[in-house]
């Protein structure tokens, strides 16, 4: 009977053991959770969308380097009756083909989902150590990486002549998100706050049994390449506070879901502008009991022309767009 008892305890022992290797491992890979099933409609899936026009800048004249470098001019070096070369056209020369670059990149996407943005009373702690209690905006998310990047592919690599654009996917990738709560009305920019100790109520009232990640947290973690339409992703949770009660129509620009930009000409000097996801929202409410007031998903919409029009003009569109990818 006593080496019975001992040969189930030590069974019993290995057993827990192994689940708790297992549970801990599981725990290592975000994109192993299994969380809630929400209702249909409750996530909101934005599909990647990488244009191939994005693989490419140019033709750009590279002035910086012509101005760094006048010996290349070729008026400059030698004896060239007219200024041309003996052989090669005038074309060929370095200062020329400076005048006529063409840059080209491999673009990224990732597939975005998010659930309703919602307000909530948390106590932050303050610069002097003690807590105050604000209202904070958040908004849920999720990520996955599909794979299919575009990148320029050449015919033939002895003439590098990029003619197509070919897809590549990897094991797995890392975003690096940024987001920015928008005002319409009053033209305020927000940047999403750090808020440790608000993940883990958040996660609670969301229902998220994954880990929840701030937009910090979540550029340490592989988002693996997937097709599945029920794999899990990874889960991440924006957060504001000091945003304006009386906040009506807005928008939540969001950054690092592509590499994907536009620069006008080259130099330090040049506009640089990020491709984003700019997600419209609008709150019908005021600033009494704002956590009974519902925010909702694109731009509302009026029977009346000149209220339609007014609404519009506030989100710089023409017509009722819920999303739209803008260069900002």
């Amino acid at each position: 009977m006593k080496t019975l008892t001992l040969t189930l305890a030590i069974g019993l022992t290995s057993i827990l053991s192994n689940s708790t290797v297992t549970a801990q491992e599981a725990r290592a890979d975000a994109s192993s959770q299994v969380q809630t099933q929400f209702a249909p409609g409750v996530v909101t899936v934005i599909p990647p969308a990488p244009d191939p026009k994005e693989t490419f800048d140019g033709p750009l004249t590279l002035q910086s380097m012509i101005d760094a470098h006048p010996e290349i001019q070729w008026e400059n070096t030698g004896n060239h009756e007219g200024g041309k070369p003996h052989f090669d056209p005038r074309s060929r020369t370095l200062q020329e083909m400076l005048k006529q670059v063409i840059l080209r990149r491999e673009i990224y996407s990732f597939e975005f989902s998010f659930k309703p943005l919602r307000q909530i009373y948390l106590d932050i702690p303050r610069p002097d150590g003690r807590m105050q209690r604000k209202l904070v905006q958040y908004m849920v998310y999720r990520v996955r990486y599909r794979g299919g990047d575009m990148r320029p592919a050449a015919d033939d690599l002895n003439q590098p002549i990029y003619r197509r654009i070919e897809s590549v996917s990897y094991n797995s990738r890392r975003v690096f998100p940024m987001m920015v709560l928008e005002d319409h009305e009053s033209g305020k920019q927000f940047v999403d706050r750090i808020l440790p100790t608000a993940v883990d109520r958040i996660a609670i009232r969301e229902q998220i049994t994954a880990p929840l990640y701030n937009n910090v947290e979540i550029s340490r973690v592989k988002i693996p390449r997937t097709k599945d339409e029920d794999a899990p992703g990874v889960w991440g949770v924006a957060t504001w506070v000091d945003v304006d009660p009386r906040l009506d129509f807005f928008s939540v620009n969001v950054f690092g879901l592509t590499n994907a930009f536009e620069q006008d000409g080259e130099g330090v000097d040049a506009p640089y502008r990020r491709k984003a996801l700019m997600l419209n929202f609008y709150r019908p409410g005021d600033s009494m009991d704002q956590i009974s007031d519902r925010v909702r998903f694109g731009v509302p919409a009026y029977e009346n022309e000149e209220d339609q029009s007014y609404v519009l003009k506030k989100y710089g569109l023409d017509k009722r767009l819920d999303y739209r990818w803008v260069f900002r």
